[in-house]
């Protein structure tokens, strides 16, 4: 049976900061909470591969951003970016769920539907 729980939909959104503690618990932490509990809480399992697509776009991002610091330091800003961006939509999403608004992850990637 499905329960509405948006505080733990709140905690998975904001679990993608764990990348700045660990270095790679913003994809693993709402990994977790998405395939254990997209069953049992009412829209876990959208709100969960939106956070899992965008976490695995930035990893991407960030991969193709690399070689290109050998290019005019292209790859830096895109980096500095993908910072900014890593940290800001997550807390945007966050607010928005709580607010009982649907979030948004710009610039994902999919790769699960």
């Amino acid at each position: 049976m499905m329960r509405q729980d948006n505080q733990l939909l709140v905690i998975t959104h904001l679990s993608q900061l764990a990348t700045f503690l660990t270095g790679f618990g913003g994809l693993l932490i709402p990994l977790i909470i998405w395939v254990t509990q997209k069953e049992k809480v009412y829209n876990m399992d959208e709100q969960g591969k939106r956070i899992v697509n965008f976490q695995l776009s930035l990893i991407l991002y960030a991969i193709i951003c690399i070689p290109l610091i050998l290019l005019l330091g292209l790859g830096i800003l895109g980096l500095i970016a993908i910072g900014i961006i890593s940290i800001v939509v997550p807390i945007i999403n966050a607010i928005k769920t709580s607010n009982g608004e649907s979030p948004t992850y710009p610039l994902s990637l999919n790769f699960i539907s």
